[in-house]
């Protein structure tokens, strides 16, 4: 696991405001309901800081946010280095 994908996981356990939460780089986070919609959002934007790179919101699926492992991998997929 990266430094940003612990930086990631320890994010999500203070949005979703369950501490000792047990999450790692593949847990199912929208698919379980950990993270609803609106939390996306946020996730995205924290997404974009740790990679240093923008991600276009209109092609990014909630499937694609699943998990942290997807997360950095859509990261870089989509994503564009930042000027």
């Amino acid at each position: 696991m990266t430094a940003e994908e612990q930086q990631m996981i320890e994010h999500i356990v203070r949005l979703i405001r369950k501490p000792g939460a047990n999450i790692d780089e593949n847990t199912p986070l929208v698919s379980s309901g950990l993270i609803d919609s609106m939390a996306l959002v946020d996730l995205l934007l924290k997404l974009e800081d740790l990679t240093l790179r923008r991600i276009p919101a209109g092609k990014v699926q909630p499937k694609d946010m699943n998990t942290v492992a997807l997360m950095f991998a859509t990261a870089q997929r989509v994503g564009k280095a930042r000027k």
